[in-house]
């Protein structure tokens, strides 16, 4: 059963949140970073992206970097930027916005930012759908260690509760501690402090009954934190396994109200073929069809949009070309990779081969018409976003979703609450 904790959360004063939140650190680069931080000195790009301290083109895996982070997390602090409550807390982060895939309709997903038991991910009790890789991995245990702090979250699911639903609307009620609009997507953003006794227990009380929770994003975060947390344990001789040590920062949402956009392809030749031979060799696994120059979505599972010279068409996987007792097998981002990549592309390894690129579903159709236009990409893939159902029965199952499945939207801002070591 899953253990969580309440925690004395680092956070910026309720004037200042505006200046100190950022977007994530892994959805944007280095320069993306010193340009949206500008001359904010508040911004957390200071620590999450300290890179940007130093000149243009430093690594961001430098060892000068990772100092630079503890510098800045220690002078936000001197400076009163970021401040500890005195007491040990939850917290309610709600995220409001309109995507294409709520009919572009506005959606609020309410999460509970909790103290996650480290044990629980090497035991599997927190289950994880992807692979980490080595690298990115001590990149993380590096920023951890030297801030001795989560300074950002880890992205849960939770199978929906009741209880733990109708506290969230309790809250939801009230004057909330933050509430703005980021200036990037215009997605909005509140917070509210849980400090009541029987509310904290009952939030505690709620997750040990519930046998799992899903990391949706932020597994190289996940297994970082817990990595440290054995670290430490290793390094006390003194070690009890209640120490903060053994906790990390996630934010868990209900399952249900969860948004997974596409996550699309493009690709930059065609293996050898012509535009018609490309298409011929799709007809034998696919149904296509053309559907002219306007931009087409894909409308279910198994049917996917592809963009050449111009034109849209939509591809239906014919049936026995997929098997549908095959958890991983029946995943479109599988059967789009073995048939369409893999057979006719000659793109075997995802994560590696240059001739590939992916797009996240928020950027639209229209990012990817774009990039095969200007003569960047020869084509484009767009496939039906998986379900959150999907990534939970596979997780269940103890597979692995294939690289590039899934992308969450909104992603979480960070810098609203901090999570420290110590």
């Amino acid at each position: 059963m899953a253990i969580v904790k309440p925690f004395k959360g680092v956070r910026p004063p309720k004037e200042l949140v505006e200046q100190v939140e950022s977007r994530p650190y892994d959805v944007l680069d280095s320069e993306e970073a010193r340009a949206e931080a500008g001359d904010n000195e508040k911004s957390l790009y200071h620590i999450i992206k300290p890179e940007i301290n130093f000149e243009a083109g430093t690594s961001e895996y430098d060892p000068r970097v990772y100092e630079e982070a503890a510098r800045q997390f220690a002078k936000f602090q001197q400076n009163g930027w970021l401040v500890q409550d005195e007491k040990e807390q939850y917290y309610i982060y709600a995220q409001t916005s309109c995507l294409p895939a709520n009919g572009g309709k506005e959606k609020t997903q309410y999460g509970i930012v909790v103290g996650a038991y480290s044990g629980d991910y090497q035991t599997g009790v927190i289950k994880k759908h992807e692979l980490t890789r080595a690298d990115k991995e001590e990149d993380r245990m590096k920023h951890v260690r030297v801030n001795d702090a989560n300074i950002e979250p880890v992205f849960f699911a939770y199978p929906d509760d009741e209880v733990l639903l109708q506290l969230i609307d309790k809250y939801a009620k009230t004057e909330p501690e933050y509430d703005f609009v980021a200036p990037i997507d215009g997605f909005g953003h509140k917070l509210w402090v849980v400090s009541d006794e029987e509310d904290i227990k009952t939030i505690t009380e709620r997750f040990a009954q519930m046998p799992n929770l899903y990391i949706a994003d932020g597994h190289h975060r996940s297994a970082a934190a817990a990595l440290v947390g054995a670290e430490k344990a290793k390094q006390n001789p003194n070690h009890r396994g209640d120490e903060e040590y053994n906790y990390f920062m996630a934010v868990c949402f209900p399952a249900s109200q969860l948004t997974i956009l596409d996550y699309n392809r493009v690709i930059k030749d065609l293996n050898g073929l012509t535009a018609e031979e490309f298409i011929k060799a799709l007809e034998k696994n696919f149904v296509v069809e053309k559907k002219g120059a306007a931009e087409y979505r894909a409308q279910e599972l198994h049917e996917f949009s592809l963009y050449l010279e111009g034109e849209w068409y939509s591809l239906k996987a014919k049936p026995g070309t997929y098997d549908e007792n095959d958890p991983i097998g029946v995943l479109d981002v599988s059967i789009s990779s073995k048939l369409i990549l893999d057979e006719i592309l000659g793109i075997k390894d995802l994560r590696r081969d240059k001739r590939i690129d992916f797009v996240g579903g928020l950027r639209g159709l229209g990012e990817l018409k774009r990039r095969v236009d200007n003569g960047e990409m020869k084509t484009a893939l767009a496939l039906y976003p998986v379900t959150m159902q999907q990534i939970m029965d596979i997780a269940d199952s103890g597979n692995i979703m294939p690289p590039k499945a899934t992308w969450f939207e909104p992603k979480l801002r960070s810098g609203l609450v901090i999570h420290k070591l110590s």
